[in-house]
C-alpha cells in the first residue's frame, strides 16, 4: 500500500494538487457544482426522451405504410407530412410505454431492491449514533426521516431508494458502519439523502425503464423486419405502387439502423445520467454537512476497499455510492472516465470536492 493509500485508509484527506483544480474557479461553491450537474442531467434526460420519440416515430411511420393506412399514390415521392400521423402516433406510444413502465418501477421498485440487496431494517435502539447523524442531516435538508437498513457485508457501500422523500430508505453495509469515522459517515449519509432530495431515484427509474423498453422494442423490430410482412403487402415486388415501395425501403433502413444504434445510445445516456447524479449528490452532501473533507475521506476509504458486495447486481449497481461489483478505486485515478461506467472515477469526485476546500 502506498503512503497515499495508508493516509486515505486512516481517514486523512490528501492536499489538493494544482493540476487537479485548474478547471475550477477559485470562487466555486457547492451551489455552482449543483447547478452545473443539474443542467447536464437535464440535457441527458431530454436526449433520452428524444431518442425514444425518434425510435417510436420511425417504427410508427413504417407500420403506417406497411399496413396500407398511409394515403400514398403510385410513384409518389417521399412526403414527410403524409407519414406524420403514423410517426406522431409511434412517438406518443413510445413515450407512453416508457412512462407506464417507469410508474410501475416507481411504485414497486424500492422493496424489490432492498430485498435483492439483503437489507435488514433497523430501529433507533439498534444504532442510536447512526440515527442521530441521519436525523440531523434530514432536518438540514428539510425531508422526513427515512427508513434505515443494514446489509450484512464487509464491503464498504451504501445506497438510497424510495419513490419520494416520504417513502425513502437508506441502506449501508456493516463494513461501512464499522470503518468510517463520524464525519465520514455523515458525508456518506448526506450523499444518500441528497439523492432523496434531488429525486434521483425517480429520474434513474425513468431512464432505466426507457433503456429496457428501447432494447425490447428494437429486438422485436429486428425480428419483425426479418420475418414479418414488411415487403409483402403494399410496396412489395409484385405491387405496382412504386411510391409506397420506395418509402417503405427508406423507413426499413432507418428502423433497422435505429434498432442497432438506439440500445447502445440509450445505455450510454442512462449511464451518463447516473454519473452526473453522483456528482450532484456529492455537491448536495456538502450543502448538508458544510464539510467537503468528511466526504473526501470517506470516498478515499471506499475507493481503497476492493471488497465486492455479493448481493449487488448489474441492475442495482448505479444506486450505490461507489461501484459495488469490484474495485473502483485508487487506480482508477489513472483511467479515463468510461462512457459505460455507472459511476464517475472516485479521483474526479474527490478533485471536485477539493475545489470547495480552497
Amino acid at each position: 500500500m502506498t503512503p497515499d493509500q495508508e493516509q486515505a485508509d486512516a481517514g486523512g484527506a490528501l492536499p489538493p494538487r494544482p493540476s487537479d483544480l485548474r478547471d475550477f474557479s477559485p470562487t466555486v461553491t457547492f451551489r455552482d457544482l449543483e447547478a452545473q450537474n443539474r443542467r447536464r442531467s437535464a440535457v441527458l434526460i431530454a436526449s433520452m426522451i428524444a431518442l425514444t420519440a425518434v425510435l417510436g416515430a420511425a417504427i410508427g411511420a413504417l407500420l403506417y405504410v406497411s399496413s396500407g393506412a398511409a394515403p400514398l399514390r403510385p410513384n409518389q415521392t417521399i412526403d414527410l407530412l403524409t407519414l406524420a400521423p403514423g410517426a406522431a402516433l409511434g412517438a406518443a406510444a413510445g413515450i407512453g410505454l416508457a412512462t407506464l413502465g417507469a410508474l410501475w418501477s416507481y411504485y414497486a421498485g424500492a422493496s424489490a431492491v432492498l430485498s435483492i440487496s439483503g437489507a435488514r431494517e433497523i430501529e433507533r435502539g439498534d444504532d442510536p449514533a447512526l440515527f442521530d447523524i441521519i436525523d440531523g442531516l434530514r432536518l438540514a435538508g428539510g425531508i422526513p426521516m427515512p427508513r434505515v437498513f443494514v446489509i450484512n457485508s464487509p464491503a464498504l457501500n451504501a445506497f438510497a431508494t424510495g419513490r419520494d422523500p416520504q417513502h425513502a430508505a437508506v441502506a449501508i453495509t456493516a463494513g461501512l458502519r464499522q470503518r468510517l469515522a463520524p464525519d465520514e459517515l455523515a458525508g456518506v449519509m448526506a450523499h444518500e439523502l441528497s439523492h432523496v432530495r434531488h429525486l434521483d431515484i425517480r429520474i434513474m427509474t425513468l431512464t432505466a425503464t426507457m433503456v429496457g423498453l428501447i432494447v425490447l422494442v428494437c429486438d422485436l423490430m429486428r425480428n419483425w423486419i426479418r420475418w414479418g410482412p414488411t415487403f409483402r403487402g403494399r410496396g412489395g415486388r409484385d405491387s405496382d405502387d412504386k411510391g409506397a415501395g420506395v418509402v417503405m425501403l427508406v423507413l426499413f433502413v432507418i428502423v433497422l439502423a435505429l434498432s442497432i444504434v438506439a440500445p447502445i445510445l440509450s445505455t450510454i445516456i442512462h449511464l451518463a445520467v447516473s454519473r452526473q447524479r453522483e456528482f450532484l449528490a456529492d455537491a448536495g452532501a456538502v450543502e448538508l454537512t458544510r464539510d467537503p473533507e468528511g466526504l473526501i475521506k470517506a470516498l478515499r476509504k471506499l475507493a481503497s476497499s476492493h471488497e465486492p458486495l455479493a448481493t449487488a447486481t448489474r441492475a442495482t449497481e448505479h444506486m450505490f455510492i461507489v461501484r459495488p461489483l469490484g474495485a473502483d478505486a485508487e487506480d482508477d485515478e489513472h483511467e479515463a472516465d468510461s462512457v459505460f461506467s455507472t459511476h464517475p472515477p472516485v479521483a474526479e469526485r474527490i478533485r471536485r470536492l477539493q475545489a470547495l476546500l480552497r
